[in-house]
């Protein structure tokens, strides 16, 4: 990363800045507009897409830019790329198929719509960023076949936490040290918080509700978490991790919550937990070399075996325009599965549902996720998380169960459903959802 500004420096010298279309026009959208057209030499926010077109000029307007021009066609938001005139776009398929973009980055946290838009982005020789852990989480491994297959980079992002997660990962492992714990910390967990209990905060910092409940309820951090899994092949001890503990000691001692052993075992866990303060990801690794071991002492790590490295804040939007400028100039991928899925996020049941009832969507008031081993997921037939929207319950399910594609109807016609069985089928060897898909025509078909 240190390299990234001098290459962007270069990029602005020679008038060839890296042309940004972004997906979602929300509370990160517009602090990522507003950083990239103040602060990034070398990069450009060429074209905005939000369902409500007039939020998109806002962002532009917020990063102080006007004479904001419309487009309904490829050649009318080409024309304005080239005039050097902030667009936004009618639809995202416009965003995807001009020639003058060379990266999107998705900011909606829409499992389905981020999946339609990707394969849409790879079909057009497009790189993806995401600042949509919810899609990665749920379907990632298999979009990430189709982007190479198409020759283009699909990309978590930096500032975010998976991306600040296997940041820190790689620079350990790169001192020769053997990472077994790779931690999240958070400040609040509650699984029965909802958009209510959660509107005040949102509103003080002019957020959506549904997102900051998804951070409150456990939601967000599990989706990160299996991202980062999914990138290193560590696992969860239990499904919901730790289910955040609370932590308030020093983080010179936090391996104390675990035990060697069992992590040698499993070749290395994520968590989270809820402290300690000052600390906003860590990774306890060991080192193999005595030698090394009297030097991590004498550096002020502690005498081992799990030393301690971590990032006290996470930037979030900040950052991101580091991870654009890595993948469209040095072709990296921040964090890339290493085969199929690890970990998934499985949907529990966060009041008494009823049969009949139509799920809402991940951060709101009838279900909130968890981290669970990808074999369990299989096992149990679980529901994702990612995938509940619009769910129709064929029973009753207890608080705190998890839910099952046995308790639900799906809705009609959804890619991601597709795009899931194909990625059990391609990484598992198992057929058993692309089975239940085809047993359930009315979950393919449109009514």
């Amino acid at each position: 990363m240190i390299i990234v500004d001098n290459a962007l420096k270069a990029r602005e010298a020679a008038g060839r800045p890296i042309r940004v279309g972004m997906v979602g026009a929300g509370f990160m959208g517009q602090g990522l507009t507003n950083q990239i057209v103040n602060s990034v030499p070398g990069m450009r926010m060429s074209a905005i897409y939000n369902r409500n077109p007039e939020r998109a000029v806002q962002v532009y307007h917020y990063a102080r830019l006007g004479d904001v021009v419309r487009a309904g066609t490829v050649a009318a938001l080409d024309e304005a790329i080239r005039a050097g005139r902030p667009v936004v776009a009618d639809d995202p398929s416009l965003i995807c198929r001009s020639t003058l973009i060379d990266v999107i980055v998705d900011v909606t946290g829409s499992v389905e719509f981020g999946a339609n838009v990707f394969m849409d982005a790879f079909q057009h020789g497009k790189h993806v960023v995401m600042m949509n852990a919810e899609v990665d989480a749920t379907i990632g491994p298999i979009l990430q076949v189709y982007a190479r297959r198409h020759g283009v980079i699909l990309s978590a992002c930096d500032g975010d936490e998976p991306g600040l997660q296997m940041n820190l990962f790689r620079w350990v492992r790169g001192l020769g040290l053997t990472p077994r714990v790779i931690g999240n910390v958070k400040g609040l967990q509650d699984p029965y918080r909802t958009p209510t209990t959660q509107r005040a905060w949102a509103e003080r910092w002019e957020q959506n509700a549904a997102m900051v409940t998804s951070f409150a309820d456990g939601s967000k951090i599990s989706f990160e978490q299996t991202i980062v899994a999914n990138a290193t092949g560590f696992k969860v001890r239990s499904r919901g991790m730790s289910r955040g503990v609370a932590y308030n000691g020093s983080v010179m001692d936090i391996h104390q919550l675990y035990d060697l052993d069992e992590l040698r075992d499993l070749g290395g866990i994520v968590d989270y937990t809820v402290g300690p303060s000052g600390v906003k990801a860590f990774i306890l690794a060991e080192h193999p070399d005595p030698k090394q071991r009297h030097y991590l002492n004498l550096y002020k790590l502690g005498e081992g075996p799990l030393y301690p490295f971590w990032v006290p804040y996470h930037l979030v939007h900040f950052e991101t325009p580091n991870a654009i400028a890595r993948v469209a100039l040095f072709g990296d991928n921040l964090a890339p599965p290493m085969d199929g899925p690890v970990v998934e996020v499985c949907a529990v049941a966060k009041r008494d549902l009823e049969a009949g009832e139509v799920l809402d969507e991940y951060g709101m008031y009838m279900t909130y996720g968890e981290a669970a081993n990808a074999d369990e997921m299989s096992r149990g037939r679980y529901l994702p998380e990612g995938l509940v929207q619009g769910c129709r319950l064929l029973r009753a399910v207890p608080k705190d169960a998890v839910l099952t594609y046995d308790d639900v109807a799906l809705p009609p016609g959804r890619l991601a459903d597709r795009l899931r069985a194909e990625q059990y089928e391609r990484f598992r060897g198992e057929t058993w959802l692309s089975e239940h898909l085809a047993a359930s025509p009315a979950a393919l078909t449109p009514a």
